[in-house]
């Protein structure tokens, strides 16, 4: 029974966007500022004052400044895989429920994660983020389907 409720934790929504909004509304890292990863050097909840609809997800940003900077470049500053959980793309999975804490940012590219566990593999694991790279073109056309 308790496997069954995990696999339905890890399994992404039967009919979700490009961009990974969890269950439940349009909101992007569940209300956390993309460009503050990069900026700042860590996970900052944004604001209802500044936020922007890109890709069919509404996304939060804690100042105008970091609005302003996605607004001109957002894939500089959007994760990878459209956030959905970048280790369990490597396994074939698109995680939707993923950890705003859990992140990593390797070769300029943000990355998230299920858990903090899930983020320190895919950084330490070798060939994990090859393996991540293989797998998205199939998973992103099942949690893109209409």
């Amino acid at each position: 029974m308790f496997t069954g409720f995990l696999a339905s934790l890890l399994a992404a929504p039967a009919l979700a966007g490009e961009i990974n909004t969890g269950y439940f509304g349009d909101v992007a890292i569940k209300g956390y500022d993309p460009v503050a990863y990069f900026t700042l050097s860590k996970a900052i909840k944004g604001s209802d004052e500044h936020k922007h609809r890109w890709l069919g997800a509404t996304w939060h940003f804690s100042s105008s400044e970091h609005l302003k900077r996605f607004q001109a470049t957002p894939t500089n500053y959007a994760p990878q895989y459209g956030g959905y959980c970048a280790d369990g793309i490597a396994y074939g999975q698109a995680t939707a429920n993923i950890d705003p804490e859990a992140w990593r940012i390797i070769d300029g590219k943000l990355y998230l994660n299920y858990d903090p566990g899930a983020a320190q593999e895919l950084e330490e694991l070798e060939g994990q983020l090859q393996k991540a790279e293989a797998n998205w073109p199939e998973i992103k056309k099942r949690v893109t389907a209409k």
